[in-house]
Protein backbone atom coordinates (compact mmCIF):
# COMPACT_ATOMS: atom_id res chain seq x y z
CA UNK A 1 0.00 0.00 0.00
CA UNK A 2 1.60 3.33 -0.70
CA UNK A 3 1.22 6.20 1.54
CA UNK A 4 0.28 9.94 0.03
CA UNK A 5 1.96 12.68 2.18
CA UNK A 6 -0.05 15.71 3.36
CA UNK A 7 1.10 17.73 1.51
CA UNK A 8 0.11 20.83 2.32
CA UNK A 9 1.65 20.31 5.84
CA UNK A 10 5.15 20.24 3.77
CA UNK A 11 4.38 23.00 1.88
CA UNK A 12 3.46 25.41 4.69
CA UNK A 13 6.33 24.61 7.28
CA UNK A 14 10.13 25.37 6.89
CA UNK A 15 11.22 22.12 4.74
CA UNK A 16 13.54 19.85 7.11
CA UNK A 17 14.27 18.16 3.32
CA UNK A 18 15.91 21.20 2.24
CA UNK A 19 19.03 23.57 3.04
CA UNK A 20 16.88 26.26 4.99
CA UNK A 21 18.08 29.63 5.37
CA UNK A 22 15.96 31.34 8.02
CA UNK A 23 18.03 34.59 8.28
CA UNK A 24 18.00 34.46 4.11
CA UNK A 25 14.00 33.63 3.89
CA UNK A 26 13.11 36.49 6.28
CA UNK A 27 15.38 38.88 4.02
CA UNK A 28 13.64 37.93 0.70
CA UNK A 29 10.24 38.12 2.91
CA UNK A 30 10.65 41.90 4.03
CA UNK A 31 12.26 42.96 0.39
CA UNK A 32 8.70 41.86 -1.35
CA UNK A 33 7.02 43.31 1.77
CA UNK A 34 8.73 46.70 1.49
CA UNK A 35 7.34 46.85 -2.39
CA UNK A 36 3.90 45.91 -0.87
CA UNK A 37 3.68 48.33 1.96
CA UNK A 38 5.18 51.58 -0.35
CA UNK A 39 2.46 50.65 -2.80
CA UNK A 40 -0.71 49.96 -1.19
CA UNK A 41 -0.20 51.49 2.50
CA UNK A 42 -0.92 49.37 5.60
CA UNK A 43 -3.87 49.37 5.01
CA UNK A 44 -4.14 47.94 1.78
CA UNK A 45 -1.48 45.46 1.79
CA UNK A 46 -2.21 41.77 0.99
CA UNK A 47 0.16 38.90 2.71
CA UNK A 48 -1.07 36.76 -0.23
CA UNK A 49 0.75 39.27 -2.50
CA UNK A 50 3.62 39.17 -0.37
CA UNK A 51 3.26 35.40 -0.81
CA UNK A 52 2.85 35.52 -4.57
CA UNK A 53 6.11 38.11 -4.95
CA UNK A 54 8.07 34.60 -2.94
CA UNK A 55 6.55 31.99 -4.38
CA UNK A 56 5.67 30.88 -1.01
CA UNK A 57 2.61 30.92 1.56
CA UNK A 58 1.22 32.98 4.22
CA UNK A 59 1.54 30.59 6.63
CA UNK A 60 5.23 30.69 6.38
CA UNK A 61 5.00 34.52 6.73
CA UNK A 62 2.78 34.10 9.87
CA UNK A 63 5.42 31.52 11.00
CA UNK A 64 8.08 34.34 10.63
CA UNK A 65 6.25 37.47 11.56
CA UNK A 66 3.27 36.56 13.25
CA UNK A 67 1.20 38.77 11.50
CA UNK A 68 0.91 41.50 9.22
CA UNK A 69 1.02 44.50 11.39
CA UNK A 70 4.35 42.84 13.12
CA UNK A 71 5.71 42.47 9.58
CA UNK A 72 5.22 46.00 8.83
CA UNK A 73 7.08 47.12 12.22
CA UNK A 74 9.88 45.40 10.75
CA UNK A 75 9.89 46.67 7.60
CA UNK A 76 10.21 50.11 9.61
CA UNK A 77 12.84 48.81 11.67
CA UNK A 78 14.57 47.67 8.67
CA UNK A 79 14.56 50.61 6.50
CA UNK A 80 15.36 53.03 9.82
CA UNK A 81 17.86 50.31 10.48
CA UNK A 82 19.95 50.73 7.14
CA UNK A 83 20.20 54.67 7.44
CA UNK A 84 20.91 54.67 10.94
CA UNK A 85 23.90 51.69 10.80
CA UNK A 86 25.58 53.69 7.65
CA UNK A 87 25.67 56.74 9.63
CA UNK A 88 26.95 54.60 12.54
CA UNK A 89 30.01 53.26 9.83
CA UNK A 90 30.78 56.82 9.26
CA UNK A 91 32.64 56.96 12.67
CA UNK A 92 31.81 61.24 12.66
CA UNK A 93 33.33 61.46 15.95
CA UNK A 94 37.15 60.30 14.25
CA UNK A 95 36.98 63.12 11.88
CA UNK A 96 37.37 66.85 12.45
CA UNK A 97 34.10 68.11 12.87
CA UNK A 98 33.09 70.69 10.29
CA UNK A 99 34.29 67.50 7.67
CA UNK A 100 31.68 65.21 9.83
CA UNK A 101 28.94 67.54 9.59
CA UNK A 102 29.20 68.01 5.87
CA UNK A 103 29.71 64.14 5.23
CA UNK A 104 26.48 63.55 7.34
CA UNK A 105 25.03 66.16 5.27
CA UNK A 106 25.73 64.63 2.13
CA UNK A 107 25.04 61.23 2.95
CA UNK A 108 21.61 62.22 4.45
CA UNK A 109 20.67 64.11 1.01
CA UNK A 110 22.29 60.91 -0.89
CA UNK A 111 20.32 58.87 0.77
CA UNK A 112 16.67 60.31 1.15
CA UNK A 113 17.17 60.27 -2.78
CA UNK A 114 18.38 57.14 -3.84
CA UNK A 115 15.68 55.35 -1.28
CA UNK A 116 11.63 56.42 -2.09
CA UNK A 117 11.20 53.91 -0.66
CA UNK A 118 12.02 54.89 3.09
CA UNK A 119 10.48 58.38 2.31
CA UNK A 120 7.45 56.39 1.29
CA UNK A 121 7.26 53.98 3.90
CA UNK A 122 7.99 56.95 6.58
CA UNK A 123 5.24 59.17 4.87
CA UNK A 124 2.45 56.04 5.63
CA UNK A 125 3.32 55.60 9.35
CA UNK A 126 3.08 59.41 9.59
CA UNK A 127 -0.54 58.88 8.68
CA UNK A 128 -0.70 56.29 11.01
CA UNK A 129 0.51 58.75 13.15
CA UNK A 130 3.41 56.77 14.67
CA UNK A 131 1.43 53.86 15.78
CA UNK A 132 3.92 51.37 15.15
CA UNK A 133 7.12 52.96 15.09
CA UNK A 134 5.83 53.24 19.06
CA UNK A 135 5.44 49.28 19.18
CA UNK A 136 9.44 49.38 18.30
CA UNK A 137 11.70 49.53 21.11
CA UNK A 138 14.64 49.43 18.73
CA UNK A 139 14.06 52.45 16.55
CA UNK A 140 13.78 54.65 19.29
CA UNK A 141 17.32 53.29 20.42
CA UNK A 142 19.03 53.90 17.39
CA UNK A 143 17.92 57.07 16.29
CA UNK A 144 18.94 58.00 19.96
CA UNK A 145 22.58 57.01 19.47
CA UNK A 146 22.84 58.75 16.34
CA UNK A 147 21.92 62.05 18.08
CA UNK A 148 24.38 60.97 20.54
CA UNK A 149 26.89 61.18 18.06
CA UNK A 150 25.83 63.84 16.30
CA UNK A 151 25.87 65.89 20.02
CA UNK A 152 29.61 65.01 20.62
CA UNK A 153 30.40 66.36 17.51
CA UNK A 154 28.93 69.50 17.80
CA UNK A 155 30.23 70.07 21.64
CA UNK A 156 33.58 69.26 19.69
CA UNK A 157 33.01 71.98 17.16
CA UNK A 158 31.95 74.22 19.61
CA UNK A 159 34.87 73.74 21.96
CA UNK A 160 37.74 74.26 19.26
CA UNK A 161 35.54 77.31 18.11
CA UNK A 162 34.32 76.13 15.01
CA UNK A 163 30.43 76.30 16.05
CA UNK A 164 28.47 77.99 17.77
CA UNK A 165 27.94 76.93 21.71
CA UNK A 166 24.79 75.37 22.95
CA UNK A 167 23.71 73.92 19.50
CA UNK A 168 20.54 71.02 19.81
CA UNK A 169 21.44 67.85 18.07
CA UNK A 170 17.84 67.76 17.52
CA UNK A 171 17.78 70.81 15.62
CA UNK A 172 20.48 70.42 13.99
CA UNK A 173 18.98 66.79 12.47
CA UNK A 174 16.27 67.99 12.17
CA UNK A 175 17.34 71.10 9.82
CA UNK A 176 19.22 68.23 7.50
CA UNK A 177 16.46 65.47 7.27
CA UNK A 178 13.45 68.17 6.35
CA UNK A 179 14.65 69.46 3.32
CA UNK A 180 16.40 66.18 2.14
CA UNK A 181 13.03 64.45 3.02
CA UNK A 182 10.58 66.90 1.67
CA UNK A 183 12.72 67.26 -1.85
CA UNK A 184 11.28 64.00 -2.65
CA UNK A 185 8.42 63.49 -0.49
CA UNK A 186 7.11 66.49 -2.59
CA UNK A 187 9.16 65.76 -5.95
CA UNK A 188 6.06 64.93 -7.70
CA UNK A 189 3.30 67.70 -6.97
CA UNK A 190 6.62 70.25 -6.17
CA UNK A 191 7.82 69.86 -9.70
CA UNK A 192 4.69 69.66 -11.59
CA UNK A 193 3.26 73.20 -9.67
CA UNK A 194 6.49 75.04 -9.89
CA UNK A 195 7.79 73.60 -13.70
CA UNK A 196 11.21 72.21 -12.22
CA UNK A 197 12.36 68.86 -12.43
CA UNK A 198 13.64 67.94 -9.16
CA UNK A 199 15.41 64.77 -10.34
CA UNK A 200 17.64 66.63 -12.39
CA UNK A 201 21.16 65.80 -12.14
CA UNK A 202 22.25 69.66 -12.20
CA UNK A 203 19.06 70.65 -9.84
CA UNK A 204 20.17 67.92 -7.71
CA UNK A 205 23.47 68.96 -6.98
CA UNK A 206 22.55 72.39 -6.80
CA UNK A 207 20.07 71.52 -3.66
CA UNK A 208 23.04 68.99 -2.28
CA UNK A 209 25.42 71.96 -2.18
CA UNK A 210 22.73 74.41 -1.20
CA UNK A 211 21.80 72.31 2.23
CA UNK A 212 25.24 71.74 2.76
CA UNK A 213 25.92 75.54 3.10
CA UNK A 214 23.00 76.31 5.18
CA UNK A 215 23.67 74.01 7.99
CA UNK A 216 27.51 74.58 8.08
CA UNK A 217 25.86 78.47 8.26
CA UNK A 218 24.03 77.85 11.05
CA UNK A 219 26.17 76.31 12.55
CA UNK A 220 29.24 78.91 12.70
CA UNK A 221 30.36 81.21 15.49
Amino acid sequence: MTLTPDLSAVSDAPRKSRKNNPEKTRENILQEAIVEFVQQGLSGARVDAIAERIHTSKRMIYYYFGSKEQLYVEVLEKLYGDIRNTETRMNLTALEPREAIRRLVEFTFDHHDQNVDFVRIVSIENINNAEYVKRSDSIKAMNSNILEGLGATLRRGAEMGLFRQGLDPLDVHLLINSFSFYRVSNRHTFSEIFQIELADEAVKQRHREMICDSVMRYLQV
